[in-house]
C-alpha cells in the first residue's frame, strides 16, 4: 500500500464536491453579421426553471435595435434573439456583460463576419468585456482556441475523473504513457470527425455513456484490488482507446457550440485539440507531483483505504449517469 491511495482519495473527494459543477455553465453570446452594418444577436444565459442568471449584454450606445427581442426558456437556458445595426460594423467597439463580475460563470462570445472571419473569446468575472476586431489574426485564432481547449479539459470534471481512474488502475510509466497516448489518439479522431460534421451523434446519450465509462473503470479498480484483474488492467490502452472515442465526441459537442472560424478551420481545430492535450498533461503532472510528495512522508496508510477511491469515483460517476439519463426527458418533451 502506498500514499497513492490517500492522494487519489483526496482528489476524488474534491471531484465529489464538484459533482454539480456543470450547473455553473457558461453563457453564450453570438453576433452573426447579416449585412454591412447589421447583426443578428443570440444571447443564451443559464437558468433553473424560471430563474436565470442576472447577466445582460451591453452593446455600444450608438448600436440601434432593428427588431423586438424574442425570448424563451429551453434546455436549461434563457434564450434571447434580436437584430441590431451599427454604422461601423462594431469594429473597435467594446461589448460588456453586465453582472458578470458578481457570478462564478464565464461567457463565450462568438462574432462572425460576412467574409468568414470569426472572433471568439471567453469572458470572465475578471474580464467582462471584449473589443471587437475587424479581422482576427491567425495568431489570435490559434491562441484563443488553444486556451479554450485547456479550459475545457480542466473544467471538464468527468473527463478528468476518467483520467484519474486510469492513473489509479495502471502502474508503470510505460503502461501509463501507452494508455494516455491511446486515449489521446482516440478522442483526437472523434473530435475532428464530429466537429467537421462527418459523424453525427446526439450529445445527451454521449454524456451519459461517458459517465458510465468512469463507472466501468472504477469497477475494474475494485476487481484489481480484490486480486481479480480485469480487461482494463490487462489491456488498459484498449479500454482507453475505446472510451476515448466517446470522450472525443464530448469534446466536439463543446467545440460545436463555440463554432469554428470558416477561414481558419484547420488551425482552430488543431489548436483546440492541442489545448486539450496540454490541459490533460497539466492535470497528470499535478497528480504525480503531489503523489510523489506524499510518498516521502514516513507514515504508511492502512490497506483498508485501498477501495475507498474506487467506490467514491464510482459513486460520483453513477450519480452523473442517473442525472444525465433523467435529462433525456427534456429532449423528448416527456415530463
Amino acid at each position: 500500500m502506498t500514499w497513492r491511495w490517500v492522494w487519489m482519495l483526496t482528489v476524488c473527494a474534491a471531484f465529489a464536491a464538484r459533482s454539480h459543477g456543470h450547473e455553473v455553465r457558461p453563457a453564450y453570446l453570438e453576433l452573426q453579421q447579416t449585412s454591412a452594418d447589421t447583426f443578428d444577436v443570440l444571447w443564451k444565459v443559464p437558468a433553473r426553471g424560471d430563474l436565470r442568471l442576472g447577466l445582460y449584454v451591453r452593446l455600444p450606445e450608438d448600436c440601434e435595435a432593428t427588431s423586438e427581442p424574442w425570448a424563451a426558456l429551453a434546455d436549461g437556458a434563457h434564450i434571447e434573439r434580436w437584430s441590431v445595426r451599427h454604422a461601423g460594423a462594431l469594429v473597435g467597439e467594446t461589448i460588456y456583460i453586465d453582472g458578470l463580475q458578481t457570478t462564478l460563470t464565464d461567457v463565450l462570445v462568438r462574432i462572425s463576419r460576412l467574409d468568414g472571419a470569426t472572433q471568439v473569446a471567453r469572458l470572465s468575472p475578471a474580464s467582462p468585456s471584449i473589443v471587437v476586431a475587424a479581422s482576427p489574426s491567425a495568431w489570435n485564432v490559434a491562441l484563443t482556441y488553444f486556451v479554450l481547449g485547456v479550459e475545457h479539459i480542466l473544467l471538464g470534471t468527468d473527463h478528468l475523473l476518467f483520467v484519474l481512474a486510469l492513473l489509479l488502475l495502471v502502474s508503470g510509466w510505460k503502461r501509463i504513457i501507452g494508455t494516455v497516448t491511446a486515449f489521446t489518439v482516440a478522442h483526437s479522431v472523434t473530435l475532428a470527425l464530429a466537429t467537421l460534421g462527418v459523424v453525427h451523434v446526439p450529445a445527451a446519450p454521449v454524456e451519459a455513456i461517458i459517465a458510465l465509462s468512469i463507472v466501468f473503470v472504477a469497477a475494474e479498480i475494485v476487481r484489481s484490488v480484490n486480486g481479480h484483474p480485469g480487461m482494463a488492467e490487462r489491456w488498459p490502452w484498449i479500454v482507453a482507446f475505446l472510451f476515448g472515442l466517446l470522450h472525443g465526441l464530448g469534446f466536439a459537442g463543446a467545440l460545436r457550440e463555440i463554432g469554428l472560424p470558416h477561414n481558419a478551420i484547420p488551425l482552430a481545430l488543431l489548436q483546440f485539440n492541442v489545448g486539450v492535450e496540454v490541459g490533460q498533461l497539466m492535470f497528470i503532472a499535478a497528480v504525480y507531483i503531489v503523489w510523489s510528495a506524499l510518498r516521502r512522508l514516513p507514515v504508511e496508510p492502512s490497506p483498508r483505504w485501498a477501495l475507498a477511491p474506487a467506490y467514491l469515483i464510482g459513486a460520483v460517476a453513477m450519480f452523473w449517469v442517473i442525472d444525465r439519463i433523467a435529462g433525456f426527458s427534456d429532449l423528448t418533451g416527456v415530463a
